[in-house]
């Protein structure tokens, strides 16, 4: 797999510089030192002393100047410093300003394109940084966020309650169906759909240190893709003609990756790869972006200057 130029790809975690210098993605996932976290404002409840106050921290915005259709409402802030912006707790009643969160994982976001007035599923949208990013882009006519694993589900609504106002609130849609299953319940209801895929999530796998949890992990890694393959198909379902659904993953994995991907466009005569190489050139200063992928595809590698993702994310359209 080619990646960023200037840099080849051996293995999942490691990739080596030109000139000789290593670095390790393994190494980047899992030390603090590296780690940084983006700062998305909540257009509901900031105040303009936050920004201030980011500024003055060295924070600076990113998208909105080289991403022609970034909407103007989706504020997000990093620094090329690693380290955290501290965290706010969650208060019954009051709305949180800022939510703190891997920058890559916005991507699949501005991918989706979402217009005011569409309806959109997020289909796995625990912890629900994505839903909210959502609504920082555009006023949906309605959102359905479904998260499968009830506990997930109890987090993902806490979250959307510190963040989205009550009134707002009454157009979002909560369920804990099966993905799968989401297709053939509902046929063709969405404009657009995000699947934001369970998948083998490569920071979480460097920290299995326990060895039952390493092999059941193992037979998990060999099982996902089928049940990505399920799920997309399922979101392609509940697509309506002409509508767009991103996929997207946090792990290298090529299997659960590019090989989803294209086990659906050979399958399925009604889906066409979508264009995001627009996206890809927009932010490649503030992420690695690996070179030479299909242009409907976009894949973020963590390193020690860019510590964001692992992040992979394609884009198809029902015909």
């Amino acid at each position: 797999m080619p990646v960023a130029p200037g840099f080849a790809l051996w293995g999942p975690f490691c990739v080596t510089k030109e000139d000789g210098r290593v670095c390790i993605i393994r190494d980047v996932l899992t030390s603090p030192l590296y780690w940084q976290y983006a700062v998305l404002l909540n257009k509901f409840s900031y105040f303009p002393e936050l920004e201030n106050n980011l500024h003055l921290k060295g924070y600076y915005s990113i998208f909105q100047e080289n991403l022609t259709y970034a909407p103007g409402s989706l504020k997000c802030y990093i620094s090329r410093t690693p380290g955290r912006f501290p965290a706010q707790k969650h208060q019954t009643g009051k709305l949180k300003e800022y939510y703190l969160l891997n920058a890559a994982s916005l991507l699949s976001v501005l991918a989706l394109e979402i217009k005011d007035g569409e309806r959109v599923l997020d289909m796995c949208a625990a912890p629900g940084g994505k839903s909210i990013a959502m609504l920082q882009c555009a006023w949906p006519g309605h959102l359905h966020c479904n998260e499968y694993d009830s506990q997930r589900s109890r987090r993902l609504k806490q979250t959307l309650e510190s963040f989205i106002p009550e009134p707002l609130m009454n157009s979002i849609a909560l369920s804990e169906l099966d993905g799968r299953q989401i297709g053939d319940l509902h046929p063709e209801l969405y404009d657009k759909v995000l699947l934001d895929s369970p998948c083998s999530n490569d920071r979480s796998w460097l920290f299995s240190s326990d060895i039952q949890q390493a092999t059941l992990r193992l037979i998990q890694r060999k099982e996902l893709p089928a049940v990505q393959v399920e799920l997309l198909r399922s979101a392609i379902k509940a697509l309506r003609p002409g509508g767009s659904v991103v996929y997207s993953t946090c792990t290298l994995s090529k299997a659960e990756n590019s090989d989803v991907i294209s086990h659906i466009l050979n399958s399925c005569s009604n889906i066409l790869p979508e264009d995001i190489s627009e996206l890809a050139d927009a932010v490649s200063d503030e992420f690695t972006v690996v070179a030479g992928v299909q242009p409907h595809e976009l894949l973020v590698l963590p390193t020690k200057e860019k510590a964001w993702g692992p992040m992979y994310l394609a884009k198809l359209k029902k015909m």
